[in-house]
């Protein structure tokens, strides 16, 4: 019984040893802890301020530290575009942009030919309207002066009617009597009732007939021949006429001297 307390100290000691022993190593670590187990066991870690360098001597191994994390992965770099290169997506137009260019052709040629037709229909119009104004102004111009006192209306009737007479006359004759006298007969009428209106009429027609050379000369060549036999008639009609007084005068007298002898 006296040997016991003497035998619980001498079991406590080395109990107390090993405990220490533990807690020296625990916090006095004799090796440093990485995250990860080195895979090469001739690799020696170092302080952070220590710098390796590679050993010239080649049964030497290379002394590396190997980092605690991990290198981040390098990102591949941007393409940069090249606003020269003709196929780079800058330069080359969108749908959009096709179709709006589309759209801008589209209305332009609309445009365009909006404009054409409108330019031709205003060159007609004016065409038209010159045409009018022309027309109202020849029908105008036929009209007799004020101061001639000359009335259209009852010598246009007058006219009609000589020629429906001439048409009416020649009616079993052949077609050529039939195309002609009715013509001959109007004009000759509207000389003897509308001389003013007919003068204005030849002389409108003197202006058409200009424009052809030809039809020119063979109108005044017709138009001599006609003055020329009216000359020649009017001629023969005064010597008709003093002959026929003549005659006329000389049966009176002698119709006189026969009712004097009888007496």
């Amino acid at each position: 019984m006296a040997f016991r307390p003497i035998l619980r100290q001498r079991a406590a000691i080395p109990a107390a040893a090993a405990s220490i022993l533990f807690a020296s190593t625990i916090l006095y670590p004799k090796t440093t802890l990485h995250a990860e187990a080195p895979q090469n066991s001739h690799v020696i870690s170092y302080p952070p301020n220590f710098q390796t360098t590679p050993s010239t001597n080649p049964l030497l191994p290379q002394l590396t530290r190997k980092p605690i994390y991990d290198t981040l992965p390098t990102l591949p770099p941007k393409p940069t575009s090249n606003p020269s290169t003709p196929g780079s997506s800058s330069t080359s137009p969108t749908p959009t942009d096709r179709l709006a260019t589309q759209i801008r052709h589209a209305r332009l040629f609309l445009h365009a030919q909006t404009s054409a037709a409108e330019t031709r229909l205003n060159t007609l119009l004016s065409s038209l309207l010159h045409l009018e104004n022309n027309f109202t102004s020849t029908i105008a111009s036929l009209a007799p002066a004020p101061e001639t006192h000359e009335r259209l209306m009852p010598g246009a009737l007058y006219v009609l009617v000589s020629a429906m007479a001439g048409s009416i006359v020649t009616r079993n004759r052949n077609i050529l009597l039939r195309a002609s006298v009715p013509v001959a007969v109007g004009i000759g009428a509207g000389w003897v009732v509308l001389p003013y209106t007919m003068a204005n009429v030849a002389e409108l027609v003197w202006g058409f007939e200009k424009r052809v050379p030809v039809v020119a000369e063979n109108h005044l060549r017709v138009r001599g021949a006609v003055e020329e036999g009216w000359k020649q008639a009017t001629v023969h009609g005064e010597l008709a006429g003093r002959w026929s007084e003549e005659m006329v005068r000389e049966a009176r007298e002698a119709v006189e001297g026969w009712v004097r002898k009888g007496r």
